[in-house]
């Protein structure tokens, strides 16, 4: 299997905090990966700007730097890193002010694609758009890519919104969510509605309950700050793990197109039906033997904000109606992976005598560290003595699959940049998915907040707060075991 890569006109993409954590570690290890494959033309640049008073020269050797430390294999190749570099220019800007952008204005072309990634804190999306504007820099052809946070509440996410749409039409805001750009996300969509197999079985007949979980071995870190205003709950329910709970169920869009999926998705987020308080589990990590607790990490010793938390969801249609969607998310947790399991409801009667298990067909989409996809079903188990059945995995994983091939994949930011080039919005959210988002997770915070909740201790390294658990043993259920 040969990959195939789709090429992409000549384009100017400017990266406003380009020399943050972000860029240097995803953004263009990234695009020098692009670059090797024969996607990023001879034509393109890339235009660093920030505030940092550095020349073009120490630029580069910034991005050089950081290729060597985040790259892969693809750093040893000098030859090409000097080719790569040789395309990549950088003003010194003031956000806030307009200091560098006449100088901006004369590097960025007219006659070819203009897209500008807002690497930056949200405060900053404002001033950016409008100086664009008045510097007459973008136009009506340009596209801007917007980081999350898109706001902290439903009310903040529309003034965002409001702020973009004052200088730039929905159809060239590009709001990334990188869950989205992951091949094995993309290959759910796939599996679904090109393949007979499944789509008939995708439904409350068929499906006895669905597992979403998103797990982290690290703390928060250098994030507390941050994160301690924020909390599991805005910082990945409301997006990751409301974008995959929208792929697995959505319906068919009409065609693979933009708004019709987008459609199908705010479809989904519009029938979840409110949160049960009684269906919520939120935890706080404690300090393991060589690490800090949460409140030490985040510098608060009466923090109530939630590092993990726990929910049974429901969606109020015929084809999802009495399934239960389990989600769940944390750090300092005993493995780090990224899941998405469907288990099949049983046959409820077996023809085979003394077999009293219960066998279920369970279908697991593996996002990370390992991206593939498993099907577990029941054969008999081998040798001589009857009838007697086990469960075993049919394993796609995709390094496996797909062989040599599998490390040519892009990774998600890579996709999505490019993406953005050829003006494909499909992989990104539109304003109002991110207004019907918050506008059910508002509620949820609100309660917590009205009942002066305080989230449950849970150890470092194990697979959270108890509370959890019980969440689905109440329901005769178990989560599927933590693993990396």
């Amino acid at each position: 299997m040969v990959s195939r890569v789709i090429p992409v006109d000549d384009f100017d993409l400017v990266i406003f905090g380009s020399t943050g954590d972000l860029a240097r570690r995803k953004i263009l290890p990234g695009l020098f990966r692009r670059f090797l494959s024969g996607q990023m033309p001879e034509g393109s640049r890339i235009i660093g700007a920030a505030r940092s008073d550095i020349d073009a020269d120490g630029y580069r050797e910034m991005i050089r730097d950081a290729i060597a430390e985040f790259g892969g294999a693809e750093k040893r190749n000098k030859k090409a890193l000097d080719a790569f570099l040789g395309q990549i220019e950088y003003v010194s800007i003031d956000a806030l002010g307009d200091g560098g952008w006449q100088a901006l204005a004369k590097l960025v072309r007219k006659d070819v694609i203009g897209a500008f990634y807002f690497s930056v804190a949200p405060s900053l999306f404002g001033a950016l758009a409008e100086r664009l504007q008045s510097h007459k820099i973008a136009d009506a052809n340009s596209r801007i890519v917007v980081e999350k946070p898109f706001g902290r509440d439903l009310g903040s996410a529309k003034e965002l919104n409001a702020t973009l749409a004052m200088h730039f039409d929905e159809c060239q805001i590009y709001r990334i969510d990188h869950y989205l750009g992951k091949e094995t996300v993309q290959n759910l969509m796939a599996v679904r509605f090109g393949n007979m197999l499944f789509e008939p079985l995708w439904n409350n007949h068929y499906v006895d309950h669905i597992q979403i979980t998103v797990a982290e071995t690290v703390g928060v870190g250098g994030r507390g700050g941050y994160y301690d205003k924020s909390g599991a709950m805005r910082d990945m329910v409301q997006n990751h793990l409301m974008q995959l709970l929208c792929l697995i169920a959505m319906e068919a869009p009409h065609q693979f197109d933009a708004d019709a999926v987008r459609d199908e998705k705010l479809k989904v987020i519009r029938a979840l039906q409110p949160l049960d308080p009684h269906h919520l589990v939120r935890g706080q990590y404690d300090a393991g033997p060589k690490t800090a607790s949460y409140r030490e990490d985040a510098e608060n010793p009466r923090s109530h904000t939630e590092s993990f938390i726990a929910m049974k969801a429901h969606i109020a249609n015929w084809r999802w109606a009495g399934v239960p969607f389990y989600l769940r998310t944390g750090k300092r947790l005993k493995a780090q992976t990224s899941e998405i399991v469907v288990v099949f409801k049983d046959l409820g009667h077996s023809i085979f005598e003394g077999d009293e298990k219960r066998h279920r067909n369970i279908l697991t989409i593996q996002l990370q560290p390992n991206e593939g996809m498993t099907l577990q079903v029941t054969i008999k188990e081998p040798g001589p003595g009857g009838m007697r059945l086990i469960d075993v995995p049919l394993d796609m994983t995709f390094a496996d699959a797909l062989g040599p091939d599998a490390e040519d994949v892009p990774d998600a930011y890579e996709r999505l940049i490019m993406d953005v080039i050829r003006g494909n919005q499909t992989l990104f959210m539109r304003g109002d998915e991110v207004e019907a988002a918050w506008a059910w997770t508002d509620p949820i915070i609100e309660g917590w907040q009205a009942r002066n909740d305080v989230p449950k201790h849970y150890d470092t390294g194990s697979a959270g707060p108890e509370d959890a658990m019980m969440l689905m043993h109440r329901d005769g259920r178990k989560w599927r075991e933590l693993k990396g």
